[in-house]
C-alpha cells in the first residue's frame, strides 16, 4: 500500500490569525499522545503532518509560538482524519491488501480466495468462511483509520488457519503491532453507537463454559 502524501495548510503570519470562540486551546478530543512536533528555521509559511508508525509528525516554522502551534497542530490532526475517512479501498485493493497483511504477518499462510465488502453485517465487524476461503468486512469500517481495517483482516486471515478464538488464534494477532490499539477503537466505536459487543474479544467465554470450536466450513467473527 502506498505511502499517503502529509497533509498541508498554509500559515498566515500571526496578525491574520483569529482567535475561535473556545480561545487557542486544541481540540481537547484529539489524541496528543502520539504527536511529535518539529521546528525547521527553513519553514516560514507552511505547516505540513503525516502520519509515522504510531505518531503523529507535524512540522511547523521555527518561530511560530506555544499558542499558534497548538493551535495548528488541533488543525492538522483534524485534516488527517478528515483524509483517512475518506480513503475506501474497492474490494480488489481490498483483496491485494489481504494478501499483504498474510505475507507480512502469517507467512503468507492464510490465502483467501475472495475478500470483500458486505453491507448485511451489522452485529460483526469481519466475518470469513475457511472451506470457501473467503472474508467479508461490514461497510461500517468504510472511513475507520487504516490499521483499524488493516487489523480486522488480519484477524479474518488469522481465522482461515484457526477457525476458534483459543490461544493458537491470538499467538497468530500477536505480531501486528496495533492490535490491542485497534482492538481499543473498535470496542469505543462499538460502545458510543451501543452496538453489540465485538466477537471474538480474548474472555468472551464465561467463566466454566465450555470452550467451543466452530466447525471448518462455519463463518467465523
Amino acid at each position: 500500500m502506498q505511502a499517503q502524501p502529509p497533509a498541508q495548510l498554509q500559515h498566515q503570519p500571526p496578525a491574520q490569525h483569529q482567535p475561535s470562540a473556545q480561545g487557542s486551546r486544541p481540540d481537547q478530543s484529539a489524541d496528543r499522545s502520539q504527536v511529535e512536533v518539529r521546528r525547521s528555521a527553513r519553514r516560514s509559511r507552511t505547516v505540513s503532518a503525516y502520519r509515522e508508525g504510531d505518531r503523529t509528525v507535524v512540522l511547523i516554522p521555527a518561530r511560530m509560538s506555544v499558542a499558534e502551534e497548538q493551535r495548528w497542530v488541533a488543525q492538522m490532526l483534524d485534516k488527517l482524519a478528515a483524509q483517512e475517512s475518506r480513503r475506501v479501498l474497492g474490494d480488489d485493493a481490498l483483496s491485494t491488501r489481504a494478501h499483504e497483511l498474510s505475507a507480512a504477518y502469517l507467512g503468507g499462510r492464510a490465502r483467501p480466495l475472495q475478500v470483500r465488502w458486505v453491507t448485511n453485517q451489522n452485529s460483526r465487524w469481519g466475518s470469513c468462511t475457511p472451506s470457501e476461503r473467503t472474508i467479508r468486512l461490514s461497510h461500517r469500517l468504510q472511513g475507520m483509520p487504516e490499521y483499524v481495517v488493516d487489523y480486522v483482516l488480519l484477524h479474518e486471515l488469522a481465522h482461515l488457519l484457526v477457525p476458534d478464538h483459543g490461544p493458537g488464534f491470538w499467538a497468530l494477532l500477536e505480531a501486528y503491532p496495533r492490535t490491542e490499539r485497534a482492538r481499543g477503537y473498535l470496542e469505543g466505536v462499538a460502545s458510543a453507537a451501543r452496538l453489540p459487543h465485538i466477537p471474538g474479544a480474548r474472555g468472551d467465554r464465561p467463566a466454566g463454559a465450555p470452550a467451543r470450536e466452530p466447525a471448518p466450513d462455519e463463518s467465523c467473527g
